[in-house]
């Protein structure tokens, strides 16, 4: 099988019938590390194509830009024969397909698992929901209604304030991952047995899972957590802080931190003070504890502080803005932008893969392809 840039996935073929985030994220994922990627497109193409501005160096909104890089487009009109039968041939001939419909949508056009795998026994076929494909396939997958049904919302934002999303569509996000990871397992175990399987994730429990020692401790004690603003409820002090000029995060997650942030900022005392010795005793008298730390940390800038703690081992930082956070990053080396070239010479900044792989690293192809880039003719590479 021909393929395109070299990687650790060359030669494994995905149909990804998906759109919006938390599908094309996954598949973008498999396309940076050498997945050769169709992207199924109806003729208007993925709605987020129109989710402008803003919009990249060429014009196209940085939403599809961000979660399509190194895809091919094709589009088809499933209503028209010809298209749903190359779209049939594009299913069976791949090793991965995704879809992200509402379930029963795929089984009207015959590109459903069960009909796929009887042509392409091999097939491991990813489909990605909101809320399963039982009780609740009629619910819109929307990530701000799972983060509101979810209980995220519940312990995100101020405390006497009301329930907040998080600022970007997270569960779609942690969803994707799950569906790589899915898609990955069954593409390890098709070594093995030569036979594919289905993959089904969805948002809901993708949410209820990544809500760790939040969900833990609910299901232990059978009680809601409360909402803590940007506090922890186990750990203090462990939240955001105002200096002089701008906040700060102080993360504390022992009694040496709490030595040494408490040394730091002039009042050594308290780490004695029996109110705050021990962690579980800082939690309980978290409110005092903040107070006093405040009164000190509005002496300096956050600058300042950071600097100082830094020096003493005190996990501490400042808030940075989205601009703020890559140049963060590039100082320390992370390097975490790549420039995805264009065919008229030009390139495109995109977000690097977080995954780094000794041997075989992720490698960057082309940007988000123009809609229907793939013509009318379509063949795998």
């Amino acid at each position: 099988m021909a393929t395109g840039h070299e990687g650790v996935l060359s030669g494994v073929r995905v149909a990804d019938f998906s759109r919006v985030l938390a599908g094309p994220y996954a598949t973008m994922m498999l396309a940076d590390f050498g997945a050769d990627v169709i992207k199924v497109e109806p003729p208007g193409g993925d709605e987020t194509r129109a989710w402008a501005p803003p919009v990249d160096a060429r014009g196209q909104s940085t939403y599809f830009g961000g979660v399509n890089r190194g895809k091919r487009s094709l589009v088809l009109d499933l209503m028209l024969d010809d298209d749903l039968s190359t779209a049939r041939r594009l299913a069976v001939e791949a090793d991965v397909v995704v879809e992200n419909f509402r379930p029963g949508v795929m089984a009207r056009f015959g590109l459903d698992y069960e009909t796929v795998r009887t042509e392409n026994p091999s097939a491991v076929y990813c489909s990605v929901t909101g809320f399963g494909a039982g009780g609740g396939a009629a619910l819109p997958g929307y990530d701000l209604l799972v983060q509101a049904v979810g209980g995220l919302m519940s312990i995100t934002g101020p405390v006497d304030g009301e329930p907040s999303k998080v600022g970007v569509a997270l569960v779609d996000v942690l969803t994707g991952l799950n569906a790589v990871t899915g898609i990955l397992l069954a593409l390890r175990e098709r070594d093995h047995t030569g036979s594919g399987q289905r993959v089904e994730v969805d948002l809901m429990t993708s949410l209820l899972s990544a809500l760790a020692n939040q969900a833990s401790s609910t299901l232990a004690r059978r009680q809601a957590p409360p909402r803590l603003g940007n506090a922890h409820p186990s750990i203090a002090p462990y939240e955001l802080f105002e200096a002089r000029d701008r906040p700060l995060v102080i993360a504390v997650g022992n009694d040496r931190q709490f030595g040494s942030l408490v040394e730091t900022l002039g009042c050594p005392g308290l780490a004695s003070d029996a109110r705050f010795s021990s962690n579980q005793l800082r939690v309980h008298h978290r409110s005092e504890l903040r107070a006093l730390l405040v009164a000190r940390l509005v002496e300096r800038d956050a600058h300042d502080w950071v600097a100082r703690l830094k020096e003493a081992r005190v996990p501490a930082g400042l808030v940075n803005d989205v601009a703020e956070a890559f140049a963060f990053a590039e100082t320390l080396g992370l390097e975490p932008v790549v420039e995805l070239a264009e065919g008229t010479g030009e390139s495109v900044r995109s977000t690097a893969n977080p995954i780094h792989l000794s041997r075989t690293p992720a490698r960057y192809g082309h940007p988000s392809p123009d809609l229907g880039s793939v013509g009318a003719s379509v063949d795998w590479r």
